[in-house]
């Protein structure tokens, strides 16, 4: 088996430079009732006000822009294609970032993702291919696009290139809250937990790094449990959708070496954390995005060391399916 890549701080570092201008700086913003139900204070990163309304755009920016770069370099014309396959997150930002250059996109989808973020990828001018909610159906489709169409595949989530460009999260959460102890980072397929590593323990390695998933999907708790890369054996029932992939073989060393302590939390604590963040925060998350939320919040997390006082949250994305809100009503009481 090819060893992965190796990823490092200059990776980061020049997807940083390749990403300058085009766009969002998102803000660090705080809640003090959060804080106070959490003990610590905690700083919010605000990737759902990200361009695409995710933090995906930065690895598929990063990954275009390279594809584009090495063309010109080699004297050739643009990609045929880019060719990905997305819970919806990243189909987003990929048909983004191609539409941007000129290059065709296609996208495979799970039958099941939100309606909003479909949508979404047809609006960036990007091909939509349906495929079966699984792992391997995914891979599988994909691969037969490639085939078909001549294009390059871009992995939401192995693609060096995307995992360094997730990576930039953590150089502004360094610019912007240098006091900060502990970053808490959502895993799905490991991509921003990996680049946003590598990063943080370059630079100030005495910061924590905790992956946060939904209990029901918590591959990335039994790989470290394990000491192996241990997948999900089935899809995940989870409203957490934009995590319901499993961490794969080039974001696995990164988070085996790097990062500090993965946290699980309950569809019900997803569920409350999220709500809890549009009442008080009024920032429409995405599930996905409490799950980290949720994890701060949980008994879990109060075994972490008080010491560890300034905490950010990675807000991953806003993409939020309204149609879809059916489990608001069957939430009990409110938030308190």
């Amino acid at each position: 088996m090819a060893r992965p890549p190796r990823l490092a701080l200059a990776d980061v570092r020049a997807a940083e430079r390749r990403l300058r201008g085009r766009l969002h700086r998102t803000p660090l913003l705080t809640s003090g009732g959060l804080d106070r139900l959490a003990g610590r204070r905690l700083l919010f990163k605000c990737e759902l006000f990200q361009r695409t309304g995710s933090f995906k755009i930065r690895g598929a920016l990063n990954a275009v822009r390279s594809l584009v770069e090495e063309s010109e370099r080699a004297g050739g014309g643009l990609p045929r294609a880019v060719v990905t396959h997305s819970s919806g997150n990243h189909g987003q930002a990929l048909a983004c970032a191609a539409q941007a250059e000129g290059i065709p996109a296609y996208i495979v989808v799970p039958q099941t993702a939100p309606h909003c973020k479909q949508a979404a990828i047809r609006t960036y001018g990007a091909t939509l291919v349906p495929c079966e909610p699984s792992d391997k159906s995914r891979a599988e489709t994909a691969s037969r696009v490639v085939q078909e169409t001549g294009g390059i595949m871009v992995h939401p989530n192995q693609e060096p290139a995307v995992i360094a460009g997730q990576g930039t999260i953590a150089l502004e959460v360094l610019e912007q809250a240098p006091e900060v102890n502990a970053v808490v980072v959502p895993v799905g397929g490991g991509g921003m937990i990996a680049g946003i590593a590598v990063a943080i323990k370059a630079l100030r390695p005495d910061v924590k790094v905790f992956a946060a998933e939904p209990r029901n999907a918590d591959d990335c708790y039994q790989s470290k449990v394990r000491g192996e890369l241990t997948p999900n054996l089935h899809p995940p029932d989870t409203i957490a959708d934009a995590v319901k992939t499993s961490i794969g073989p080039n974001t696995w060393p990164i988070i085996r070496d790097l990062v500090d302590d993965v946290l699980t939390v309950s569809e019900e604590e997803i569920k409350q954390a999220t709500r809890l963040v549009w009442e008080r925060m009024k920032l429409l998350i995405e599930p996905t995005a409490g799950v980290g939320v949720a994890a701060v919040l949980s008994e879990q997390f109060q075994a972490v060391p008080r010491d560890v006082e300034n905490v950010c949250i990675v807000l991953c994305g806003g993409n939020v399916d309204l149609g879809s809100l059916t489990w608001l009503t069957d939430l009990p009481g409110k938030a308190e």
